[in-house]
């Protein structure tokens, strides 16, 4: 019963967390962590629960490398996956498998 209504307007939040982030305007120097990107990235593998860490961890490396910020990275992402419980190897091995699968050499 309520096809005759328009469609609500969405919420300005949920609108930011739909939208790709934007892209800087200049690519002449990679981005630093501290870039919200970066910070963002960081958040997110901290955030995982058990069972979700190395799959996390995984996913934000590959974006990092993906964007230029791998090797600068990778050790804020490595400790942030050790903070939620994933030993130093297992996530140093996690942020070099997204190296390897992203064409990226090196870790930083």
């Amino acid at each position: 019963g309520t096809a005759h209504l328009p469609p609500a307007p969405c919420p300005r939040a949920l609108l930011h967390l739909l939208l790709p982030p934007p892209r800087p305007a200049t690519t002449a120097a990679a981005p630093s962590p501290e870039d919200t990107h970066g910070h963002g990235l960081i958040h997110f593998v901290l955030a995982a629960h058990e069972g979700q860490r190395n799959t996390r961890l995984f996913w934000a490396a590959c974006r990092a490398y993906e964007n230029g910020i791998g090797p600068t990275l990778s050790e804020p992402l490595i400790q942030a996956a050790v903070h939620t419980g994933l030993t130093p190897r297992e996530a140093r091995s996690t942020v070099a498998s997204a190296a390897r699968m992203t064409g990226r050499r090196g870790m930083g």
